[in-house]
């Protein structure tokens, strides 16, 4: 019987496509509706719904500390979070002038990009979806079109 060095080519090809990640796509990680987050006395934000339609929750001591340059008066705030279809997370809150847009890392929530989108602050902020955008509602404000990269509908992009 003689080798046939091709013979060898069919387990290698098996073994090199075994050898790459795993792609479930198209995924789709879009609330369908904002969460209300509340800060306890020690800074983390959690969920107010109970039980949590979704299981978030983070420091907001350097959010507070990047948007009112305080870090100690965080008992009680409240922020508004939606995420959108390619898994962007949007938190802003009463009296932000600015929308943080997070992207999820290894047990943290990384800034991605910063939207001001209010000089005075907003009063009554509320996220909905409106893919491909998240839609920043302000009291009778014109509402603003969002995505990752800033506005796009509704006000200075």
């Amino acid at each position: 019987m003689k080798f046939s060095p091709g013979i060898l080519i069919v387990p290698i090809m098996l073994v090199l496509t075994g050898c790459g990640g795993l792609a479930l796509r198209p995924a789709e990680f879009a609330w369908p509706f904002e969460s209300v987050y509340k800060v306890d006395s020690k800074g983390i934000a959690t969920e107010e719904e109970e039980p949590a339609r979704y299981f978030v929750k983070f420091n907001a001591k350097p959010l507070l500390f990047e948007e009112t340059g305080d870090s100690v008066q965080v008992a009680d705030r409240t922020f508004r979070v939606i995420r959108d279809g390619q898994g962007y997370y949007y938190v802003t809150g009463k009296d932000f002038k600015n929308v943080y847009v997070f992207s999820s890392a290894e047990g943290a929530l990384t800034l991605q990009t910063k939207i001001l989108v209010s000089e005075k602050g907003l009063e009554s902020p509320a996220f909905n979806q409106r893919p491909p955008h998240i839609q920043l509602l302000n009291g009778k404000d014109t509402p603003k079109m969002l995505d990752k990269d800033g506005i796009k509908e509704g006000g200075k992009k």
